[in-house]
């Protein structure tokens, strides 16, 4: 029997049809998966008390899909006549992409895994730092797709540990090559274990400020207050002065109120009591330390030191007591008849008289 008389022969496409049929009826179960099914776990998963199972489901959606195509390709081997189902290398790529399509779904739900380690924080009181959270995400991807690639590697009966022994004869020379991606590595490991400032706090160092947005195993993501995005390498932040604006308590005013030199001393000593008793009554200002003083001598006023605190760290609240407080010292040195000063000079010309003009005056 020639080539071309068996792939005409009855059997051969008999068998060739089963298994086409075999394969199109598995794509028909991937779509009524999708319109039906999944629906329907996605409907259950919403019953349920927790959002853990609608994660699952919508992480393993597209894996599940692939997974009918895997099943259809190898039951269809069994009867696809150019081909042994049981052939070694078939077999290991198909157990190959069942590993992938579970580390595929693994993967996407640890996208998810900030919500989970939340929640985790919200219900036991953990008080996982923010930071924690997607640093843990990452790790956890990372490890997912190391693990999937030794097991795939193990499946085609690659020696893993030879390759980690080779790793190990170039690590020096990995090591080098990559001194900056390690430095900034340690550097993140630095901020989380150190904590000067989480996600979501404003910050201030020399590179930047801003808003913390997310922090990686390389560098962190700062948001301007003009909306710009800056990446910082973790080495560069680690290294630098950190101001968490965020972490006040209180927030500080402090300025020099000059008046003029022709203020009497018994308004003077009033505007200075009046003013700190206001201080002391405005609810929005920090009772501990508040500092209203005589303070010195200038070329054109006399001065008046002011230092005390706003119970709010909110910029624009802030900004409302500071104004509120000017109007009230405002008020207060009009009620006085107390003058601002400014700066000034005073010129005084001194004149002689013509003695010429005088002995004419006598004759």
């Amino acid at each position: 029997m020639t080539w071309w008389e068996y792939l005409l022969s009855y059997e051969v496409l008999k068998n060739l049809g089963i298994s086409i049929g075999i394969f199109f009826l598995f794509l028909l179960f991937r779509k009524l998966f999708t319109k039906y099914v999944f629906k329907l776990m996605l409907k259950l998963g919403q019953k349920t008390p927790t959002e853990l199972f609608s994660n699952i489901t919508v992480a393993f959606e597209q894996p599940i899909r692939w997974l009918f195509i895997i099943i259809g390709i190898y039951v269809a081997a069994d009867y696809f006549p150019f081909m042994e189902q049981s052939n070694p290398l078939f077999l290991k790529i198909i157990r190959a992409s069942v590993i992938v399509l579970i580390a595929g779904g693994l993967y996407n739900l640890s996208s998810g895994s900030s919500l989970l380690f939340m929640k985790i924080n919200d219900r036991f009181n953990m008080e996982i730092d923010q930071i924690l959270i997607p640093f843990f995400s990452k790790a956890i991807r990372f490890i997912i797709v190391a693990i999937s690639i030794s097991i795939i590697a193990q499946v085609f009966e690659y020696d893993v540990n030879g390759f980690i022994a080779g790793l190990g004869l170039g690590g020096l020379a990995f090591a080098l090559a990559a001194k900056d991606a390690i430095g900034n590595l340690f550097g993140g490991i630095i901020i989380i274990t150190e904590k000067p400032f989480t996600i979501g706090e404003w910050i201030k160092t020399p590179s930047v400020e801003g808003t913390v947005e997310d922090i990686s195993f390389r560098s962190t993501r700062v948001r301007t207050f003009a909306q710009a995005v800056v990446t910082v390498p973790n080495a560069i932040l680690a290294n630098e002065s950190i101001t968490n604006w965020s972490k006040m308590g209180k927030r500080q005013i402090t300025f020099k109120l000059g008046v003029t030199y022709d203020t009497p001393r018994m308004k003077l000593q009033r505007t200075i009591v009046r003013i700190e008793e206001t201080l002391r009554a405005n609810d929005d200002i920090h009772p501990d330390t508040i500092f209203v003083k005589f303070d010195e001598y200038n070329d054109s006023s006399l001065d008046i030191f002011l230092y005390f605190f706003t119970k709010t760290t909110v910029w624009e609240e802030y900004l409302t007591v500071k104004e509120e407080i000017n109007f009230a010292i405002m008020e207060i040195l009009e009620e006085e008849g107390v003058s601002v000063a400014f700066p000034s000079r005073t010129l005084y010309v001194e004149t002689q008289a013509d003695p010429v003009g005088k002995m004419a005056g006598t004759m």
